[in-house]
């Protein structure tokens, strides 16, 4: 006789077909209860009800007992009957579409709730980077900061001219680049000035082209040769 052998266990089990068939294609049948669940949820539904049962109860009270169908006698057996059919299949339906609308909540929620983690995703990392601009605005030198430097700057080399001014050198003093460099860097806070006005930067583009133009230099060291020759 042959083996049985049995499938591994990673393999997926075969699928079973259902005992009971279903005739409805798809979702037809959960449509159908949910649209009868809202007809009956209608004030429409209720009057033609309450009509119905008038009608049926005067007809087989007031007619002959040759026209009743559903004799008075008999304590109304087919109406009771009917309703009884009627509230033994609402019930379920109602049940139905109550458990449709459950799972339409759910997946909703479900929804909902991934959209909530990518908004918070969203608005972290908004804030992170309004943080780093704001440290890097931070560490951004202000107008202010350029122009004291500048100040600080000029006074610095007006201290040293008067030092030099004042004191014997062998060399020529560059008293004429010096009085340059002081005139750029009057037009360069003059221009930071400007700038922090609101006129046009014509003339802080002017000053930076007029520094790289006349940079300051200075003389020649004199070699040994000639300082033995002018001796």
């Amino acid at each position: 006789m042959a083996e049985r052998t049995l499938p591994p266990l990673d393999d997926p089990a075969p699928r079973h077909r259902p005992l009971l068939y279903n005739p409805f294609p798809g979702d037809a049948f959960g449509r159908a209860a949910e649209g009868f669940a809202r007809m009956m949820g209608t004030p429409a539904f209720l009057v033609g009800m309450t009509i119905f049962c008038a009608v049926w109860l005067t007809w087989n009270s007031v007619m002959p007992e040759s026209a009743q169908f559903d004799p008075r006698a008999l304590n109304f057996t087919l109406l009771t009957l009917i309703l009884s059919l009627q509230a033994s299949y609402a019930a379920p339906l109602l049940l139905l579409a109550q458990n449709r609308q459950d799972d339409r909540d759910r997946v909703q929620a479900e929804q909902d709730r991934q959209s909530n983690e990518r908004n918070h995703a969203t608005t972290d990392f908004i804030t992170r980077e309004i943080a780093s601009l704001r440290l890097a605005l931070n560490d951004v030198a202000t107008r202010d900061f350029v122009r004291g430097e500048l100040r600080d700057l000029l006074s610095e080399l007006d201290d040293e001219g008067e030092q030099q001014a004042a004191g014997p050198s062998g060399r020529p003093s560059p008293q004429v680049d010096r009085a340059e460099l002081r005139e750029i860097l009057r037009e360069e806070i003059a221009a930071v000035a400007a700038t922090m006005t609101g006129p046009s930067p014509a003339a802080a583009g002017t000053a930076h082209h007029r520094a790289d133009a006349q940079a300051p230099t200075h003389p020649a060291e004199p070699s040994a040769e000639e300082e033995s020759e002018t001796t």
